[in-house]
């Protein structure tokens, strides 16, 4: 029988701990699928999180390195200088990346550091019980804000891609989702576009995907891919932002 769909070999056989319906595991399998096509496997390094990604060192079979909060895109400055024909990827979700790690982001992007973002982003503080997180829509409802973010008070969500593709260093910026199949396959190329960015020493690349969170959310997984695509998207539309390679959105 022809073998359709197998899970990647740069996955381990360790059970996610996420929660029921948490996109997570997808992005994961398109790392891994991106790692494994490029033939990439023993020469990349990923540096994890804190956040609700901060055990992928159990899931990816590649070194992987654990960075204080928010430090990720500083770790792996110096992972890529120290190792400059290694493969250097950080994974983050938007507290890290975005509210702690926005400095680190900002100025490992204009450096033009040529290692590659995995950004998740699911506008909200999933690990530590759903706060507001610097991508929370405006009257969103999270902990912190129980009647709704108010702009007023709390400011406007951080456009990351947009923000980004403003800097002469960043040779790419996608914003994808992985709330339906078409969608997930347009999320696995820039993915993989990122990887081969690096391979190619184009620059900093980074690769935005919108994520649900149905715990915190508090919808069944099916009503949070609803919530994403009725909100999320239309707040943080789709596409590429920057690409030196060809075109500009």
């Amino acid at each position: 029988m022809a073998v359709v769909f197998e899970k990647p070999k740069t996955l381990t056989d360790a059970t996610l701990h996420y929660c029921p319906g948490c996109t997570h595991g997808i992005i994961h399998t398109l790392v891994a699928q991106a790692i494994e096509e490029l033939g990439i496997e023993g020469k990349t390094v990923g540096v994890a999180p804190v956040g609700c990604a901060v055990m992928a060192y159990n899931y990816f079979t590649c070194d992987m390195v654990e960075a204080p909060h928010g430090r990720a895109p500083a770790v792996a400055t110096g992972l890529k200088r120290a190792l400059p024909d290694n493969i250097i990827f950080t994974y983050q979700g938007d507290g890290d990346l975005a509210a702690i790690g926005t400095a680190e982001t900002v100025h490992s992007a204009t450096r033009g550091e040529n290692i590659t973002v995995i950004f998740v982003n699911n506008a909200i503080y999933g690990m530590t019980g759903g706060q507001m997180a610097p991508t929370s829509l405006p009257g969103q409802v999270t902990q912190t804000t129980p009647y709704g973010r108010d702009t007023s008070v709390a400011g406007y969500p951080v456009r990351v891609c947009e923000m980004l593709s403003t800097l002469d260093g960043v040779a790419y910026a996608e914003r994808v989702s992985v709330d339906s199949v078409p969608n997930i396959r347009k999320a696995r190329a820039a993915i993989k576009k990122a990887f081969e960015n690096q391979i190619n020493k184009k620059g900093f690349s980074i690769v935005e995907v919108l994520s649900s969170c149905p715990t915190n959310w508090g919808m069944t997984p099916a009503e949070a891919l609803d919530w994403l695509r009725d909100n999320m998207i239309p707040y943080y539309p789709l596409g590429v932002y920057k690409d030196i390679t060809g075109g500009e959105k």
